[in-house]
C-alpha cells in the first residue's frame, strides 16, 4: 500500500487528518495535470477541489487495482472533463476555443525559472492535449505506461503509440525553438 491508499482508509474510517495529508500530497501535481486538459489555472484548481470534495461526500472505494494516485489522477481527468462538457453546453464557446481565453501566465513559469524549462513548456503547449497529458503523465509525474493508460483510458499499447508520436512531436516544436537537447 502506497502513503496516499493509507491516508485514505484512514479517513474512511474517520481520521479526517488522513484527507488533509492526501490533499497536501497531491493538490500540486494534480493541478497542473488538469491544467493540461482545461489550460485554464483558475478552472484546473476548481476542478481539483471539486476532486477532492468527492472524495470527501461520495467516499468512492478504492478498489486497489492500479495505484491510489493513478485512481486519484483518473477521477480528476474526469471531473476536468465533466466540467468542460458542461461549459461547453452553457457557453456559446466550443471547448476547442478555451484555450484562447486561458489566462497569459501559466502555473508552469512560476515554477520553472530555468530558460530551457520555459522552452519546453512553450512547446508542451503547441502539442495537441493528448500528447500534452501523456508527457506530463508519463515523465513529470512519472507514471508508468500502464497507469498513464488506466488515467486516459486507453490500452497499453495505444498510450506506448501515444507516446512515441508525442516524444517526435515535442522533438519538432523544440527544433523549431530553435533548442538544443541531449536526448528526448
Amino acid at each position: 500500500m502506497d502513503n496516499g491508499e493509507i491516508s485514505y482508509r484512514r479517513f474512511l474510517a474517520g481520521d479526517d487528518e488522513g484527507m488533509v495529508e492526501i490533499i497536501r500530497d497531491y493538490k500540486d501535481g494534480l493541478i497542473l495535470y488538469i491544467n493540461g486538459i482545461t489550460n485554464n489555472l483558475t478552472l484546473s484548481e476548481e476542478i481539483m477541489e471539486d476532486t477532492f470534495f468527492k472524495l470527501v461526500t461520495k467516499k468512492p472505494r478504492f478498489s486497489g487495482r492500479s495505484t491510489f494516485k493513478t485512481w486519484l489522477y483518473s477521477i480528476g481527468r474526469n471531473a476536468a472533463i465533466d466540467s468542460l462538457r458542461k461549459r461547453s453546453r452553457i457557453s456559446d464557446i466550443p471547448v476547442d476555443e478555451y484555450n484562447e481565453l486561458a489566462e497569459e501566465e501559466s502555473i508552469e513559469r512560476e515554477y520553472l525559472k530555468e530558460e530551457q524549462k520555459i522552452a519546453l513548456h512553450k512547446a508542451l503547449q503547441n502539442l495537441k492535449p493528448d500528447y500534452r497529458q501523456v508527457i506530463y503523465l508519463a515523465f513529470f509525474e512519472n507514471f508508468s505506461n500502464s497507469e498513464t493508460a488506466k488515467i486516459m483510458h486507453k490500452t497499453k499499447r495505444q498510450i506506448e503509440n501515444l507516446l512515441y508520436r508525442a516524444k517526435q512531436s515535442l522533438k519538432s516544436e523544440l527544433e523549431k525553438e530553435g533548442f538544443e537537447y541531449e536526448v528526448l
